[in-house]
């Protein structure tokens, strides 16, 4: 069962605006699973630290039961589902940018839920970074082309923090970094250099930033989510227009597709893509309210007992 849930996660990893921590709390495993990761970033820690002995009592404490057949499932989901994706992205990338806004307007308003301190600072910070987002992402033609092995590793040590940031997914940090389409392609064209390289970055990143992410959500949760949601607001230039999709970049890497223009699609390719917009909006919302449910039914069932 574990292998099963972490192919769901997998799958909703890979798609830009959907996490699989939301997927994690729907099927009850999210308070396990963010234990047994902050308990393997200590002990990268301890490890960096030379402090061995520290390094094997935090390893001791994962709850490997549940997070290797996760990870595996996750993999599974990763390598089966990426070349379909893929695909999708070169051949229909109108309709997938169109999918793809409505995930991350959804998780935005997800997002804005949870800000339970809505004042005019928490406001200020949403919209300032939102428009500076906005403004920097108009310098980004497209996706970054043929990307140095230096940029699958930061791109792993960035993307790592949606693992422990509430509101984003890996993806979509990906996706605003431009290095989306380059990671789905070494997945799909089995680059194993650079996806170590990329996963090596991932487990450094996490090691590094869990302590300090942690800290800044503990003192400043309100502040640093109104952030991310503004971040998450300015960086939907990168799925607009829907004519000029996502911006990928071609098996061969040599056309780039423009995903950061202002120009309005034709009146008659905009309803494909619209629709498919509000479906997804409408299942991630969905899938949230599930998850909100299940968890007050969790919380009720505790206070009884």
């Amino acid at each position: 069962m574990n292998l099963v849930r972490g192919f769901f996660m997998g799958a909703a990893d890979i798609v830009p605006g959907v996490s699989g921590g939301t997927i994690a709390l729907l099927l009850g495993i999210y308070e396990r699973l963010i234990a047994s990761v902050r308990s393997g970033a200590r002990a990268l820690g301890r490890l960096v630290r030379l402090d061995f002995a520290g390094a094997s009592m935090r390893v001791r404490q994962i709850e490997w039961v549940l997070i290797a057949p996760l990870l595996a499932g996750i993999g599974v989901a990763v390598v089966t589902l990426a070349p379909l994706l893929d695909h999708l992205l070169e051949e229909y990338p109108e309709e997938m940018a169109g999918l793809f806004f409505g995930l991350v307007v959804a998780s935005i308003v997800i997002a804005w839920r949870m800000l339970e301190t809505r004042d005019a600072l928490r406001v200020g910070v949403l919209i300032a970074t939102a428009a500076v987002t906005f403004w920097v992402l108009g310098f980004q033609s497209g996706p970054v082309s043929d990307p140095t092995l230096l940029a699958f590793f930061g791109a792993g040590a960035i993307a790592i923090c949606a693992m422990i940031l509430p509101g984003i997914s890996g993806s979509f940090i990906l996706l605003m970094l431009g290095m989306y389409g380059a990671v789905l392609n070494s997945v799909t064209e089995r680059d194993v250099t650079a996806l170590l390289v990329f996963t090596i970055g991932a487990v450094i990143g996490l090691a590094l930033f869990s302590t300090a992410l942690g800290w800044l959500l503990d003192n400043h949760h309100a502040t640093v989510l109104a952030a991310l949601i503004g971040l998450m607001a300015g960086s939907l230039r990168v799925l607009w227009p829907w004519p000029n999709g996502v911006g990928i970049i071609s098996d061969e890497a040599d056309t780039v597709i423009d995903g950061t223009g202002l120009e309005w699609p034709e009146t008659g390719d905009i309803w494909g893509p619209l629709l498919l917009a509000v479906i997804a909006a409408a299942a991630v919302l969905g899938l949230s309210a599930l998850a909100e449910r299940r968890s007050g039914d969790r919380d009720s069932a505790a206070i009884a007992e």
